[in-house]
């Protein structure tokens, strides 16, 4: 077995973090480094490395991870606002290598993006 992720060891509680939404699928906390005021991350419980790496099976815990994506800018007030990021791989910017979404959300955003 390979060795936990930082987001896994979230999710088991062996790290603190700031958790603001919790399901069966998937939790989410803020972001160490926020890049917005609004800047959390959703993570599925079931510990996959990058989306590509998702198979069929998994389409139902993507779309739950949006649905929950959804549900955590509402809770932190900007549903008319915000913007979901997943990287896909270090070349993308990702840095840990836990599925997860990026929910960002309070200021303006330009596009195209980075």
């Amino acid at each position: 077995m390979s060795e936990k992720t930082l987001f896994s060891r979230i999710i088991d509680r062996e790290i603190p973090s700031e958790i603001i939404y919790e399901d069966e699928h998937c939790i989410a906390f803020r972001d160490i480094s926020p890049q917005a005021p609004l800047h959390a991350l959703v993570v599925p419980r079931k510990p996959i490395p990058k989306v590509a790496d998702a198979a069929a099976a998994d389409a139902g815990l993507l779309g739950q991870l949006l649905l929950a994506a959804g549900k955590v800018a509402e809770q932190q007030g900007y549903a008319d606002a915000y913007r979901l990021v997943i990287n896909n791989g270090s070349g993308a910017g990702q840095t840990v290598f836990h599925l997860h979404v990026h929910v960002l959300g309070g200021r303006a955003f330009k596009w195209p993006p980075g």
